[in-house]
């Protein structure tokens, strides 16, 4: 990589405008590689040299991936004129370039993939690929027995919307509620909704427990992220290759 201005290099990398950087390295607030250094116009290779802006350390990175909980009541966009969105969960510094990986209704919880790689993220979405998406529902209504049988031969809703084959667990029934376990390799409009409603439930809610090989980190509570690994994100790679 071409050696880069100081101060170009922290705004891109999220520290603040080119002017905000300029004035803390003219402030004594920036080390490159252990020395404090003075001017912004300095250059520096962003993926060679070690950077303190603060104190802190920041690196360069090709990409940002991150796994979400996303909770219930934020949208999932990057802007939305009328709702809050789930880029509202990072610090304002943060959300340059992010945004989320495909869409998770408003009211739906659990994994969402944050990242600013679009490429990764057409490749995990893309209709040809076939990455398996799993998610975890409570149902209201009778089922139908034969529920399961219909979601592994695919269905064609009332609006003659066609369906893939997925797969629907039936768990268990408490309190007049059904857990299951329902896997996509698709993701069309309110998909696992329109299922289980054409197989006679309705889903009281819903929530996103994988994408391929990767599943939800039970250590995040709603609302609470962190990157993923080059191993997790490799993984997400070669799941989407292989669905092509």
């Amino acid at each position: 990589m071409a050696l880069q201005r100081l101060d170009k290099v922290l705004s891109l990398l999220g520290c603040g405008s080119r002017k905000q950087t300029g004035a803390a390295i003219r402030a004594g607030r920036v080390s490159v590689n252990g020395q404090i250094v003075r001017d912004p116009a300095h250059k520096v290779t962003p993926v060679q040299d070690v950077l303190l802006f603060g104190g802190q350390p920041v690196r360069w990175r090709i990409g940002r991936y991150y796994m979400l909980n996303k909770p219930a009541g934020l949208v999932s966009a990057r802007v939305d004129n009328l709702h809050e969105t789930v880029l509202s969960l990072f610090p304002e510094r943060e959300r340059k370039r992010l945004f989320p990986v495909g869409r998770l209704d408003k009211d739906t919880e659990g994994l969402l993939l944050i990242t600013d790689d679009g490429a990764f993220a057409h490749a995990l979405t893309s209709p040809r690929r076939h990455v398996a998406k799993t998610y975890a529902a409570q149902v209201e209504g009778r089922l139908d027995l034969g529920a399961p049988q219909h979601f592994a031969s695919g269905m064609t809703l009332a609006d003659g919307t066609v369906c893939r084959p997925a797969k629907l667990e039936v768990l268990r029934t408490e309190n007049g509620l059904t857990a299951v376990e329902v896997t996509l390799w698709e993701g069309k409009h309110h998909q696992v909704k329109r299922m289980v409603a054409a197989a006679g439930g309705h889903v009281a809610a819903l929530k996103r427990l994988s994408i391929g090989p990767l599943r939800l980190d039970e250590a995040l509570a709603p609302g609470s992220y962190r990157e993923l690994s080059e191993e997790e994100v490799a993984a997400l790679r070669a799941a989407a290759s292989e669905g092509k």
